[in-house]
């Protein structure tokens, strides 16, 4: 990510958020357009002013005063019609490309890996997907070409007031440089402080973000004062970011409106004297035009330091979520192979993992899985099994070793080829926030809502399903708050099953769930195993008792494994001892 802090303006940034505006080309043109035809009319109307005065009042010219007050009623028609031209094409314009760069965006982030989620806080992504994006529009509706405009105007008014008076016109740039530096040193602090801003309201979402997720757990161990405490300090680092620009907002402005004011007085004291000498090129009309000038001069620049708060916002945000953008963090989809059709061998060869470098959790793992197969998976927490699911779907890369299925490198296969090969059912389960029939099909238009009831019947929670209001189209809630947790785990199965894939990886956990659904899961596990080749991490003796094979890890290790009777067999073995710990309880 670009480091733009202290920047005033980041050229190369722009230049990159340009490249998404590049297919609105028309409409950047009739925008422009708009602008440049604001700016005349806008200088137009003192100039006509000014006749009007000189030449009607002055000169006792009804017809001339008529005729000039037309033409400041054409021009401020004129002003009215090209300006909702350019504000209404340049707002349109900014919606498509926030609209592009968010697709891109979530797109992006749909190919990270597990592993930069696991080091990312949701609250911090959601910020930059969101808020962050919100913020860029604002380059285009109020922040750039609001700024070309007031520009545009500026120098078009210079032109007509030299073209009045350049004597003048040089008493007015006199103290031009005086606004001008103060606006500098306004841009670049506010480029600081608004960099500031965004960080403490990426830090506000996120803490929000978290306690409003696991507020069971702040209510269970009664933390409410705590996280109330703690949201007032964070909370006032926000506030404290925002009157960092207020402050500097209440120093330029009343700098700017002081050079504005003297510059009136100036330009009144120079051009009476000049009249009061009898000067014939002054009068009361270039008084009058060049208050107005000076207005229109003064203004936009003060303005333009007002937008360039709003661009620097735009510029901050992009500049985050280009930072993600350029996030490399993607598994690396090179295979070519589809697999037709999947017989379900899974082999693991001498293959090492570690999340965090330097510390492997998979220590020279070997396994052969024979299509068709269930194995169970058993072992003390943190042995490694669920990382073996997690490398089998390549959530993660493993660091050396291979993994094949069907003697072929999951490498080698396509990334969507493989993953749909594989249904995995976790034991935290994750619903939407959305019908039962939506997170089973996940929006699969191939999967019809009577391929779905038909495989529910098959498993056995048709009758659950059926039993709830609406039945397949209930509305579960976020993470499926209205179902058990049994209840969400038969929705997996069921979700799993009709995706009908080769090869079921599965997570059996049933320590909070009821006996009736304990007996609904047993009877899906039996059923969705049947015929594919199955990885279970196994919970239950019932599940290990029938798998095929049986692996025993410890530490990051295979340190057995056989069927249920050859490794009860094995005196002081690994399986042995678990199984009286932690399955014979299962027996009395």
């Amino acid at each position: 990510m670009a480091d733009t802090k202290g920047k005033a303006f980041d050229t190369k940034l722009f230049k990159r958020l340009l490249q998404f505006a590049s297919p609105y080309r028309k409409q950047l043109v009739t925008a422009a357009l708009g602008a440049i035809i604001l700016s005349l009319c806008a200088a137009l109307r003192p100039r006509f002013m000014k006749l009007a005065i000189d030449d009607g009042i002055t000169a006792k010219s009804e017809d001339d005063l008529i005729y000039y007050i037309a033409l400041i009623g054409v021009v401020l028609l004129g002003q009215v019609i090209f300006q909702l031209i350019f504000i209404y094409t340049s707002n349109w314009v900014g919606q498509q490309v926030i609209k592009d760069i968010r697709v891109k965006l979530f797109d992006h982030m749909l190919k990270f890996k597990m592993q930069y989620y696991d080091k990312s806080a949701v609250g911090r992504l959601v910020t930059r997907a969101v808020g962050d994006i919100e913020t860029i529009s604002s380059i285009f509706s109020q922040g750039l070409f609001m700024i070309i405009s007031d520009l545009l105007m500026m120098g078009v008014v210079l032109g007509f007031m030299f073209y009045e008076s350049w004597r003048t016109t040089l008493i007015v740039l006199a103290v031009f440089p005086i606004i001008l530096y103060a606006t500098r040193v306004f841009q670049k602090a506010m480029k600081v402080a608004f960099e500031e801003v965004r960080t403490q309201v990426a830090n506000l979402n996120t803490f929000v973000q978290e306690r409003v997720t696991g507020m069971k757990i702040v209510q269970i161990f009664t933390r409410e004062a705590i996280e109330h405490k703690k949201f007032k300090a964070i909370n006032k680092k926000h506030m404290d970011a925002w009157n960092k620009t207020v402050w500097y907002n209440s120093i330029f402005f009343p700098i700017a409106e002081m050079c504005t004011s003297v510059t009136i007085g100036l330009i009144a004291w120079f051009i009476g004297s000049r009249i009061a000498q009898g000067d014939p090129g002054y009068s009361i009309g270039i008084l009058v035009a060049f208050i107005s000038y000076i207005q229109m001069l003064f203004t936009p620049l003060r303005q333009i330091a007002d937008k360039f708060n709003t661009l620097q916002m735009g510029m901050v945000a992009a500049n985050r979520v280009f930072g993600i953008l350029d996030t490399e963090s993607q598994i690396q989809n090179t295979g070519t192979l589809r697999l037709d059709k999947t017989e379900g061998r899974i082999s693991f060869d001498n293959v090492r993992f570690s999340y965090v470098e330097g510390e492997e959790v998979l220590k020279g793992i070997s396994l052969d899985v024979k299509a068709g197969q269930t194995v169970a998976i058993v072992g003390s927490t943190g042995a490694g099994k669920s990382t073996i699911i997690n490398l089998l779907s390549r959530f993660y890369e493993i660091d050396s070793g291979l993994i094949s299925i069907d003697d072929v490198s999951i490498k080698e296969i396509q990334l969507e080829v493989l993953r749909k090969e594989i249904a995995v059912v976790l034991q935290d389960v994750f619903l939407f926030a959305d019908s039962i029939l939506n997170n089973i099909t996940l929006n699969d238009t191939s999967i019809t809502e009577e391929d779905v009831i038909a495989a529910a019947k098959a498993i056995g929670v048709h009758k659950f399903i059926s039993s709830l209001p609406d039945g397949y189209h209930y509305n579960v809630k976020e993470r499926g708050a209205m179902l058990s947790s049994g209840q969400r785990q038969l929705i997996a199965f069921l979700r799993a099953y009709v995706s009908n894939p080769a090869i079921l990886v599965l997570d059996e956990a049933t320590s909070s769930v009821d006996s009736h659904s304990e007996q609904l899961i047993q009877k899906a596990t039996d059923k969705i195993t049947q015929g594919r080749t199955s990885i279970v991490i196994a919970h239950r003796l019932a599940t290990i008792k029938k798998a095929d094979l049986i692996i025993v890890m410890e530490k990051g290790k295979i340190v057995e494994q056989g069927t249920h009777k050859e490794l009860l067999a094995q005196e002081s073995g690994y399986y042995k001892n678990l199984y009286e710990v932690q399955f014979m309880a299962e027996v009395v």
